[in-house]
């Protein structure tokens, strides 16, 4: 009687392994990509709220504490410069009123506008604040079809 010693794998066994693992990695790497862009346009939605809830807790502050409409209030050692009882869309507005990542940009004006910088297309992958008018309310506008 002959004694066979195990000495590896068999080329049927290990062709089959990689093409299973190949076949597995066709629908891995799809859903990895897809997932980055589900983490940024979730990021960009989380700032459109951190931005609504920021400018609502400034309003209450100043509300709470005599402020005038064009004043300022101060949260978490930060000055917040107001427009209506508002954060404006300056430098010391609503980038004061909320804490952002380094992942994004912003560009004060008329509107204030947070660009995600990591985005395939920065331009489109935006939140917009739109300052209050007199008696209204802040705007806050999300585009994600850059993320």
């Amino acid at each position: 009687m002959k004694s066979y010693q195990s000495r590896g794998f068999t080329l049927i066994e290990l062709v089959v392994v990689i093409t299973i693992l190949a076949i597995l990695a066709a629908f891995a790497i799809p859903k990895f990509i897809s997932l980055s862009t589900q983490a940024r346009v979730a990021t960009v939605n989380a700032l459109a709220g951190t931005a609504r809830s920021g400018a609502a807790l400034a309003r209450s502050m100043a509300m709470a504490s005599g402020a005038a409409a064009a004043g300022t209030v101060t949260m978490e050692g930060a000055t917040v410069q107001l427009a209506n009882f508002y954060p404006d869309a300056s430098l010391t507005g609503i980038p004061n009123a909320v804490t952002v990542s380094a992942d994004f940009s912003y560009a004060a004006g008329a509107t204030g506008v947070w660009t995600a910088t990591a985005a395939p297309t920065p331009a489109t992958c935006t939140v917009t604040y739109t300052p209050a008018a007199a008696n209204g309310v802040p705007g806050v506008v999300v585009n994600v079809a850059g993320c």
